[in-house]
């Protein structure tokens, strides 16, 4: 099917805040009732105006059914504007955005608010089975000796908690965690512990030195008394020489995965207006560019970081569309330094290409001098279920200073799953 013209009108994000820390206090739910209040107040659009509301989120909290219409009627949208909530792990926020874009392809709408948001802080503690069914035991007991026989099979080992957060970040069908399927590709691709190293450091240094342009994506965000414009994770004392001394955390013989080459466990939201193209007179707001096409591709769980090699291929056919030579900018989402390092060297591998992605020739080159330009996770954070919508609003958004073309974002995905979406300045 071809796509109808597909625009990002507008868009902001708050900084994004370590897990644990500023930020602790908001839900997922308020980061994106802030964000997207912030957003409907700079375009002055009449939230009257939109056909619908699409949140992407990982760990949706319980007591916010349907994320997305929470958010949606807190930020002052009508009742009568419907809104739903899409988890693709880490590409929810890409998620948010492709779902629009479908929405307007079968004529479901022509303007909407897609958001990514995701609070770190609040993944629960669970409680396992025998805690479970002790606690339903007592609360069905009638009598005081019904009560005082149920609370005396109580045992302190009921209440050991399975961390939610890390349970999300393992892969229930491989087995493994996220940071085991990184080691996977650091012995495969032969990427040292150096490499990575000089990788993550350098994603530090190039957020420090371009704080003042990541500020063009982020908002104002008062926490208490504390005012906060940007991102807290990234450091000026990361590097390599640092980052060298960190213990593996993933694989005690010979691992090159650390705290400090991967991704930062974050929180924050972004929000998106997007829609037809169209519109654009009518609502006073030039599009900061187009979405032309995207692609979603699945790969072997336990090469997960593969994912965007795998969507890149899927959307540019070796016999049609742009080649990698042909883009401007590139982002693809930092969850570890060797996920990145072994999609790029995935690209220009022959031997690749014919073995796994079923092509004659490699995909091509990624330059390093426009990948990330700003950084990215390592240094930013990533918050999960938001990501996808940051790279959409920083890719844009440097396309125009640029003055360039095309931009091509990219995450791998929790499960096996790879997302590529093309970009064009409007």
């Amino acid at each position: 099917m071809r796509r109808p013209p597909f625009a990002i009108f507008a868009g902001v994000r708050t900084p994004f805040l370590k897990a644990g820390g500023l930020a602790a206090a908001l839900g997922a739910d308020e980061l994106g009732t802030i964000v997207a209040r912030e957003l409907l107040l700079r375009t002055g659009i009449d939230a009257a105006r939109l056909d619908h509301v699409v949140t992407g989120n990982v760990g949706q909290p319980v007591h916010a059914a349907n994320l997305s219409r929470v958010i949606a009627l807190r930020a002052g949208v009508p009742a009568s504007v419907p809104a739903y909530t899409v988890h693709r792990n880490c590409a929810s926020g890409f998620e948010a955005v492709t779902q629009c874009a479908d929405l307007l392809a079968v004529g479901r709408g022509r303007l909407f608010l897609a958001l990514g948001t995701e609070s770190m802080s609040n993944y629960p503690l669970l409680f396992g089975s025998r805690a479970r069914d002790w606690f339903s035991a007592l609360s069905k007991a009638k009598s005081l000796g019904a009560k005082l026989r149920s609370a005396l099979r109580f045992r302190p080992s009921m209440m050991k908690p399975e961390v939610a957060l890390l349970m999300g970040l393992t892969d229930p069908v491989a087995g493994m965690g996220m940071g085991e399927t990184a080691e996977v590709l650091a012995r495969e691709w032969q990427i040292s512990r150096e490499e990575q190293d000089r990788y993550a450091a350098a994603s530090h240094a190039k957020a420090l030195a371009h704080r003042e342009i990541l500020r063009e994506e982020t908002m104002d965000l008062v926490i208490g008394s504390t005012h906060v414009r940007d991102d807290d994770g990234v450091r000026a004392d990361s590097t390599p020489e640092r980052l060298a001394k960190l213990r593996a955390v993933f694989a005690k013989v010979q691992g090159s995965v650390t705290a400090g080459n991967a991704s930062q466990i974050t929180d924050g939201a972004v929000a998106l207006l997007v829609g037809d193209p169209a519109l654009s007179g009518e609502i006073g707001l030039e599009p900061l560019g187009l979405l032309e096409d995207f692609a979603y591709a699945g790969c072997d769980p336990a090469r997960m970081g593969l994912g965007p090699v795998h969507a890149m291929a899927r959307l540019l056919p070796a016999d049609s569309g742009p080649a990698l030579e042909a883009i401007d900018h590139f982002e693809i989402n930092e969850a570890f330094a060797v996920q990145v390092l072994s999609c790029v060297a995935a690209a220009e591998s022959d031997e690749f290409a014919r073995r796994t992605l079923g092509r004659s020739t490699r995909l091509g080159r990624i330059p390093t001098d426009r990948l990330n330009p700003l950084g990215g996770a390592i240094a930013l954070g990533h918050p999960v279920g938001a990501s996808g919508a940051r790279l959409v609003l920083s890719a844009l958004l440097s396309l125009r200073r640029s003055q360039k073309r095309r931009a091509l974002v990219s995450a791998c995905i929790g499960g096996g799953q790879g997302a590529a979406l093309l970009l064009t300045r409007s």
